[in-house]
């Protein structure tokens, strides 16, 4: 029973636990509805699922479903993100503690209830203990704002720091931090007030169903701004935390951040403005910039680091070119994220800004199947880019090494790109090939894609039962991790301790005459 216990508190109160949790939690959800998809449609394993499973499936809701499913594991990466910047950014235990409990039991019920709603019949006593979880997980993204607040006299840092600061010690980077918090508050708010009109005055719809559609309601242009802006701030939050995993520092840590903090406002007040402005895309375009460049500067600073670090590891004075590739793609746990990010450019931000360029010229032009499926590909490549950082900063995290982590690393990267590259194509087909001579390439894109995805959910499914091995294991990692995070955590609650005795001292002096 003890035993039993100790690995509850393991998976529930550590912060490499409740990653465990909700990456399990996603990966059951894209395995199992992952059967409903197009092609396991076509070999009848679709069927089979929704017998076996007992799921109620009604066409003429496919659409709430899907939206349904899509919030479902939103809610779960926003965990895992809001676990890893409680760890990783320093807080007061008791608000880190909070924060991860209600965050926790939030999306849990967001998930189980949601789907339940979704998929096994509309109770809606499901329906109102899914938007009880979701209300949760925006309590706690309003505790880990003020939790975050940058112009606390104990969050300043001093004049000599390396990292992103003005002048008076205000920290740049726990500023990027809080402004993407408050952002995403702001941004949820929007997708909460459209869905409290649903039934009256809106109806479910997909975003990509009315990209030719030329007069929308204002609660459209708001699930349209909504669904805009949520995964660009995700993206923004992987993109800090990995930032300060490869201890991003200097000048341009310095002008990164600021752009990073400038480039969040500037798209955030673009997709939110959708509602009421025809040039609100320009806007968001923009912010992009300005993201994008921070970015940029994070790869520059990785890289040089990779290299820098193998390098001296090694004893190289003057290192070659090939020895310095070498150098750089020696960890692809910590290669990847950067990768990742430059690849991103090539399958999605270019895509979309050729896209915005070449709207009328080109994109228009084409059936609206075409148009309808190069956006779906563009918001799923960058979703899926996104949850390929977790899973590499994750295992760094837990510390896989040797062969595994080569093996899972370039794994990860090498079939992920195979994937959307070909994903890429298939969508921008139309550029170079005539709809009558288009089966060629959908055939091998396809099949390019299918293996690609098969390969990382393989490679994925196998590091989770590794992960689920090691829990079985009396004194496996998961036992010295707990251990070690326990350590941390105490010294952490003795020097908070320590410091409240030493103001109550203090002011006790002051006021004793």
């Amino acid at each position: 029973m003890k035993s039993l216990s100790t690995r509850a508190e393991y998976l529930f109160r550590s912060t490499n636990g409740l990653i465990l949790v909700a990456m399990a939690v996603v990966s059951i959800i894209t395995v199992t509805w992952g059967m409903l998809s197009g092609p396991m449609a076509e070999w009848g394993v679709r069927d089979v699922t929704i017998r076996l499973l007992g799921m109620k499936m009604v066409q003429a809701e496919r659409e709430a479903r899907i939206i349904m499913l899509y919030h479902t594991i939103a809610m779960a990466i926003i965990a895992i993100e809001v676990y890893i910047m409680t760890d990783i950014l320093p807080m007061k235990r008791q608000n880190q503690v909070l924060i991860n409990g209600t965050i926790t039991f939030g999306y849990l019920m967001t998930v189980i209830f949601g789907m339940l709603f979704a998929y096994w019949g509309q109770n809606f006593m499901f329906h109102g203990l899914f938007l009880l979880g979701q209300s949760l997980i925006f309590f706690a993204g309003i505790l880990l704002a003020i939790a975050l607040w940058p112009w606390r006299a104990a969050n300043r840092l001093p004049v000599d720091s390396p990292y992103a600061h003005t002048k008076k010690g205000l920290d740049l980077e726990r500023t990027a931090f809080f402004v993407m918090a408050v952002a995403t508050l702001a941004s949820a708010s929007f997708g909460a007030i459209t869905g409290s009109y649903w039934g009256n005055g809106h109806e479910t719809f997909l975003a990509e169903d009315l990209i030719r559609t030329p007069i929308r309601t204002a609660l459209q242009g708001a699930i349209i701004g909504h669904l805009h802006i949520m995964l660009t701030l995700i993206a923004i939050a992987i993109t800090l935390i990995v930032g300060r995993w490869m201890d991003f520092r200097g000048r341009l840590h310095k002008i990164a951040m600021v752009l990073m903090i400038v480039g969040t406002i500037v798209i955030t007040v673009g997709a939110l403005s959708v509602v009421w402005v025809d040039w609100a895309h320009t806007t968001i375009y923009v912010g992009s910039v300005f993201v994008m460049l921070a970015a940029l500067l994070y790869v520059v600073h990785s890289w040089r680091k990779l290299v820098k670090d193998r390098v001296a590891e090694l004893g190289l004075v003057r290192p070659t070119v090939g020895q310095r590739v070498k150098a750089l793609l020696h960890d692809p746990l910590k290669f990847g994220p950067g990768w990742q990010m430059v690849f991103m450019n090539f399958t999605v931000s270019g895509v979309g800004i050729f896209m915005a360029v070449k709207l009328d010229e080109i994109i228009r032009v084409w059936p609206h199947r075409d148009e309808r499926i190069t956006l779906t590909g563009h918001w799923h490549i960058l979703a899926s880019l996104i949850a390929t950082i977790i899973l590499l900063y994750y295992a760094d995290r837990v510390g896989l090494k040797g062969r595994a982590r080569k093996w899972f690393g370039w794994s990860i990267i090498i079939m992920s790109n195979l994937a959307f590259g070909a994903v890429t194509v298939f969508s921008m087909k139309r550029l170079f090939v005539t709809e009558a001579g288009q089966q060629g390439v959908v055939n091998w894109t396809m099949l390019l894609t299918d293996i690609g995805l098969f390969t990382v959910l393989l490679v994925l499914g196998i590091f989770m039962f590794s992960r689920l091995i090691d829990l079985f294991r009396s004194k496996g990692q998961w036992s010295a991790q707990l251990a070690e995070e326990k350590r941390e955590t105490t010294l952490q609650e003795i020097a908070e301790q320590r410091k409240r005795m030493d103001e109550l001292s203090k002011a006790l002096k002051e006021t004793t005459p």
